[in-house]
């Protein structure tokens, strides 16, 4: 297989919208998966296949990228730095998904800024992989500012929330 036809195939997967695609051909097996955004492409022998004739393994500077829509731009490392020196209570999102600040659409958020909170209490909820996983508070205080927007989509370790 040539790099124009893997070519052809890393925009297949990317126009349909697969997240992950597996070719295995003689001893070359290529496997393409997509995450945050990306197609990563590597070349491992098939299994059995003598090392002698499998293809090389690509490296990383191979590594091929689809084009993605551009993500919603997380905090900044002086934006956090500065979030953090404001305040030593800081709520952090323990995974990766989407922000919820309420238990559905038409429900009042879980708080707003100037509520008082205690240790233990729901500030909201974050959605990954289909299950909802509450975000409780773990100072008690005031909340001083929300620092994501409902259905933002956040990071490991992005403060969501300032308690004083």
């Amino acid at each position: 297989m040539d790099m124009n036809e893997i070519m052809k195939l890393i925009q297949a997967v990317s126009d349909y919208g697969l997240t992950s695609f597996e070719l295995e051909e003689g001893n070359m097996k290529i496997a393409l998966k997509r995450e945050k955004e990306t197609v990563v492409l590597s070349n491992v022998p098939a299994a059995g296949a003598d090392s002698a004739e499998s293809a090389p393994v690509l490296s990383a500077a191979q590594t091929v990228s689809a084009p993605a829509p551009a993500p919603q731009p997380a905090a900044s490392s002086a934006e956090t730095s500065n979030i953090q020196s404001t305040s030593d209570n800081v709520v952090i999102s323990p995974l990766v998904g989407t922000f919820y600040s309420s238990s559905s659409p038409d429900a009042e958020p879980f708080v707003k800024v100037g509520d008082t909170v205690k240790k233990g209490q729901v500030l909201g909820i974050i959605e990954a992989m289909k299950l909802m996983n509450e975000i409780e508070s773990d100072f008690d205080g005031v909340v001083e500012a929300i620092l994501v927007k409902n259905e933002d989509v956040v990071e490991y370790g992005q403060p969501l929330f300032r308690i004083r």
